[in-house]
């Protein structure tokens, strides 16, 4: 397909995320003098943002790609689930679907900001797993979206706050079996192993090493090794492990490959992992090639990397950047 015939059919599709939603909330001022009580800088605080984060954000970039989001999670019945719940609106994704529960507080990551420097992050979240009740809930909510529209693929964006048991992965991953959806996650280190029968599996480099008792340098064998341990583990269909500035290296049936990085000028590499994982899953839904697939989420990671904070992907941005690789 053309650079043209892939972004348009972008726009064709149906993408059911499930995983930890968040606040990414930054609190933006200036630094003028170090405070007499203990040597920090002082903050005149001047603005305050709150963004979606977390798999709030992959709903960001699956909906900046023109591509339908229909987000699954959870969230506290607080104030700042219901911040949440007027953020997923404003931002054209509907909030349907997002379970608030009295038992648990939502999540929310503070940055504090100054001169474009970031100084601190304070978390407030309840990390603890959905009961299976809970999770039958959600389970139950999905199947009847399952039921009713017609979903491309079910992405999982885990960062390990509670949202995505293991008994709640599983039976989604049957599901999708079951109705011949392609599956794909961004995995984190508690349930990394859990994902049998995967279709797409992302890891970080850091997280393979944690995982695997051998170390894991970014060099192609080392890297072809851990992916045919996660295969024989997880029978995933595609393996890709993001290397940070080196690049993302991929494997299949039918290639193994690192593709490098492109020149960008770093400002904060915050939900770039989020970006990667978002375009990565729009393309896979697509039946492009992995290396397609690679240089398209290569190229996003990159992009967000540029700006300042969570951002989601520049669509026009990302084209324009694809054609160019595409005509040489």
């Amino acid at each position: 397909m053309t650079p043209t015939e892939i972004f348009t059919q972008f726009e064709q599709l149906n993408i059911l995320i499930i995983g930890d939603i968040m606040i990414d909330r930054y609190l933006t001022g200036r630094v003028e003098r170090i405070s007499p009580e203990a040597p920090v800088p002082v903050v005149h605080l001047q603005a305050e943002d709150n963004r979606l984060g977390g798999a709030g954000n992959v709903a960001l970039n699956i909906k900046a790609m023109g591509a339908q989001p229909y987000l699954f999670s959870v969230c506290g019945e607080d104030k700042n689930g219901q911040l949440l719940q007027t953020l997923l609106p404003n931002a054209g994704i509907a909030a349907d679907y997002i379970l608030a529960l009295p038992s648990r507080i939502t999540t929310v990551k503070t940055r504090v900001i100054a001169q474009n420097q970031h100084l601190i992050r304070v978390d407030r979240e309840d990390c603890s797993e959905l009961s299976e009740k809970e999770a039958d809930l959600l389970c139950s909510q999905i199947n009847q979206v399952l039921d009713t529209t017609n979903i491309d693929l079910i992405l999982f964006q885990d960062y390990n706050k509670g949202v995505l048991s293991e008994y709640l992965i599983q039976k989604i991953i049957n599901e999708a079996i079951k109705r011949h959806i392609p599956t794909a996650v961004d995995p984190k280190d508690q349930h990394f192993w859990a994902y049998r029968g995967i279709t797409f599996f992302k890891p970080n480099l850091r997280e393979i090493q944690q995982q695997l008792e051998q170390e894991i340098k970014p060099i192609v064998d080392d890297l072809n090794r851990a992916a045919r341990e996660i295969k024989n583990r997880l029978h995933n269909k595609h393996t890709m492990i993001t290397l940070s500035d080196k690049g993302l290296f991929i494997q299949n049936e039918k290639i193994t490959q690192i593709i490098p990085t492109f020149e960008r000028t770093i400002a904060d590499v915050c939900g770039a992992g989020d970006t990667v994982i978002s375009i990565a899953s729009l393309a896979l839904a697509l039946g492009l090639s992995l290396k397609e697939i690679a240089l398209l989420s290569n190229l996003a990671g990159g992009q967000v990397c540029e700006k300042v904070g969570v951002v989601p992907v520049n669509k026009t941005q990302l084209f324009d950047e694809y054609s160019n690789i595409n005509l040489q």
